[in-house]
C-alpha cells in the first residue's frame, strides 16, 4: 500500500453501540499484524470518556478514549489528529467542543450548527494529512448514517465518506433484534450518492447456529446488492475501553475467583454525567474483585469499596447524589470506616467546599466534607500525563483532565500520590482517598497496594491480590482477540480490496432514498 495516497474505510453502524469502535480497532489490529502502517480516525466523537495525548507542539490534548484504544491496536502512539472533534456533554443541551485536542467553546445544539463548517474544514484537512503519512486510515462513524435530519451538515458518516471518497460498511447488532430491517433501512434512507459508497454489511454479537442465519444473509444481499462481509460472534471477554458508561452492564468485566478466601466488592456510582468510567476497569481485572456500576443507595450497603468516578458536571452530579440519597450512603460508608475513593470529579465532590464560576457557574457550594480540601475551578483546563509514586515506593502514572484545582487543604493533610518532582497530589483522610489522576490504577503495583489497603479497611482480611495481574497484558490480549475475530469471521480479502481500491462501481440504488 505504500507510495501513494492511503486507502481507507468508513465503519458505520445501524445504531450507537452497534460495534463500530471495536470493529475499527479489530481491523486496525489485523492490518498492523499484516505489516500495514494504519491509523484510526473518528471525525467527531461525543463522549466524556477521553484520554490525554501529547500534541505536535508538546502540549497535552484530548481525544476520545476509544481512539486511544484504536491507536494501541494499530501499534502507533495516540495522536490528536485521530479524533479532531470531541464533544463532551455537560448537560442535555450543552457540550464542550474540543478541537484538535483543545477545548475551544461550549455550545448548544443551535449554536453548534454555525460552527460545523469550520469543524468540517479541520476534519477533512486532518484526514488528508493522515492519508499522506499512513498506508491505510480506518474511520469510525458516529451514531447512524441514516439520521436524515442531520445529513445536511454531516462530516462524520456519509458526509465524510463522500468528501474523502471512502467505501463504507455498516455493522448491525443482532443482539438488539431486527438486524436485517436495520441494515436494509439504513441503506434505503441514504441518497443515491451515499448509497454508491455503502459497500457491504457486518453483523455483530451473534449467538447460536450460524446455519439458521445464513438464509437471511443471502436474502439481504439479494435485496440490497451488497454482501455481508461476515458475522462476528458475541464475545464475553471484550469489555475493556468501553466508549462510554452506557456500554457497560451492571457488573464490570468478568469476575474471576479470588486468590484468598474473600471477595472484594466494589460499587462505582454511575453518575449522570460520568466521565472516564474506564478507571474502574483496571480494578475489575484483579481476581476476586467484583465491580458494579450502580445508581441505587441500597447497592452501597454491602459494598466494601465505594468509588465516585469522574464527572463532566461535578456540581450538577453532586446535587444528584444528594437528591437520590447516594450522598448520605457514601457518607455513612466512610463513617463506618470503610474505604471511599474519589477520582477527578469524584475527588472534588468529597471536598469541604467547591468554588465553581466556570463549569456550573453556581459559585460556592458545600462538598461532602469527607476530605479536608477546597476546590476552585480554573477557566483553563489542566491536561497532563503525570507520573510519580504512591505509598512511598509504588510507581504510578496516569493522565489529568480537569478544571477543578485544590486551592486549600489542612496543614496535616496526607497526599495520596506524589508527582515525580515530589509535589503532593490528592488527599487521604481516614478511609477516604481522592486523586485527580485518571488511569492511575492501570499501574499494577499501585493498584495491588491500594486494593490491599482497601480490603484491610473493609475488614476483608482474607482478600489477597494476585502477584501477576497485568492490565497492559489484559488490554493487549483484548486487541489481539479483536484481530483474531476479524481474521476468523470476516471476508478479509473483500475488506482489503475495499480499503485499497475504494467502493465497487455499479452498486444498485435501493428506494426510497433521501435527497442528495
Amino acid at each position: 500500500m505504500s507510495g501513494r495516497r492511503a486507502g481507507g474505510l468508513l465503519v458505520a453502524g445501524t445504531t450507537s453501540d452497534a460495534g463500530k469502535s471495536v470493529l475499527t480497532a479489530g481491523i486496525c489490529r489485523w492490518l498492523w499484524r499484516r505489516g500495514v502502517r494504519v491509523a484510526p480516525f473518528k471525525a467527531q466523537n461525543m463522549s466524556n470518556n477521553s484520554a490525554v495525548v501529547v500534541g505536535p507542539d508538546g502540549r497535552g490534548g484530548e481525544i476520545g478514549r476509544a481512539q486511544a484504544m484504536q491507536a494501541a491496536a494499530a501499534g502507533v502512539a495516540p495522536d490528536i489528529r485521530f479524533n479532531p472533534v470531541l464533544l463532551k456533554p455537560g448537560s442535555d443541551l450543552h457540550s464542550q467542543v474540543v478541537l484538535l485536542g483543545e477545548a475551544v467553546v461550549t455550545v448548544s445544539a443551535g449554536s453548534y450548527r454555525a460552527l460545523r463548517p469550520k469543524l468540517a474544514e479541520t476534519v477533512f484537512a486532518t484526514l488528508e494529512e493522515l492519508r499522506t503519512e499512513f498506508d491505510a486510515v480506518i474511520c469510525e462513524g458516529a451514531g447512524s448514517p441514516a439520521e436524515i435530519n442531520l445529513r445536511a451538515g454531516d462530516f462524520v458518516n456519509m458526509g465524510l465518506a463522500r468528501g474523502a471518497h471512502l467505501p463504507a460498511i455498516v455493522v448491525g447488532d443482532i443482539d438488539r433484534g431486527g438486524v436485517f430491517a436495520a441494515l436494509f433501512g439504513t441503506l434505503a434512507l441514504l441518497s443515491p450518492e451515499d448509497q454508491a459508497l455503502l459497500s457491504g454489511f457486518v453483523i455483530n454479537k451473534f449467538r447460536g447456529d450460524l446455519g439458521l442465519l445464513r438464509p437471511g444473509l443471502d436474502m439481504i444481499t439479494g435485496a440490497t446488492g451488497r454482501p455481508v462481509h461476515g458475522v462476528l460472534p458475541y464475545d464475553h471477554d471484550l469489555w475493556l475501553d468501553g466508549e462510554d458508561s452506557l456500554a457497560y452492564g451492571s457488573t464490570l468485566g468478568r469476575p474471576t475467583p479470588p486468590i484468598g478466601r474473600d471477595w472484594l466488592r466494589v460499587a462505582v456510582v454511575r453518575l449522570p454525567r460520568i466521565s472516564n468510567a474506564t478507571d474502574a476497569e483496571a480494578l475489575a481485572t484483579e481476581p476476586g474483585v467484583r465491580v458494579r456500576l450502580t445508581g441505587t443507595p441500597a447497592d452501597l450497603l454491602d459494598a466494601d469499596l465505594v468509588v465516585l468516578p469522574g464527572s463532566k458536571s461535578t456540581v450538577a452530579d453532586l446535587r444528584w447524589l444528594r437528591e437520590t440519597g447516594l450522598a448520605d450512603a457514601v457518607t455513612a460508608h466512610a463513617a463506618a470506616g470503610k474505604p471511599v475513593l474519589g477520582i477527578c470529579g469524584g475527588f472534588q465532590m468529597l471536598s469541604r467546599v467547591i468554588h465553581d464560576d466556570v463549569e456550573s457557574n453556581d459559585g460556592t457550594i458545600p462538598g461532602l466534607g469527607l476530605l479536608p480540601t477546597e476546590i476552585t475551578f480554573a477557566p483553563r483546563k489542566t491536561l497532563g500525563l503525570p507520573a510519580g509514586s504512591a505509598f512511598g515506593t509504588e510507581a504510578v502514572s496516569g493522565y489529568e483532565i480537569h478544571h477543578g484545582l485544590v486551592s486549600a487543604t489542612d496543614d496535616d493533610t496526607r497526599p495520596f500520590l506524589h508527582y515525580a518532582d515530589g509535589r503532593p497530589e490528592g488527599a487521604i483522610a481516614g478511609p477516604v482517598f481522592g486523586t485527580h489522576w485518571h488511569g492511575a490504577f492501570e499501574s499494577d503495583g499501585f493498584r495491588r497496594r491500594f486494593l490491599t489497603e482497601a480490603a484491610h479497611l473493609a475488614g476483608r482480611h482474607g482478600f489477597t491480590v494476585s502477584p501477576g495481574t497485568s492490565f497492559a497484558t489484559a488490554r493487549a490480549r483484548t486487541l489481539d482477540r479483536l484481530a483474531d475475530l476479524v481474521e476468523e469471521h470476516l471476508d478479509t480479502t473483500a475488506l482489503l480490496h475495499l480499503i485499497e481500491s475504494g467502493p465497487p462501481p455499479g452498486l444498485p440504488f435501493i428506494p426510497p432514498g433521501a435527497p442528495a
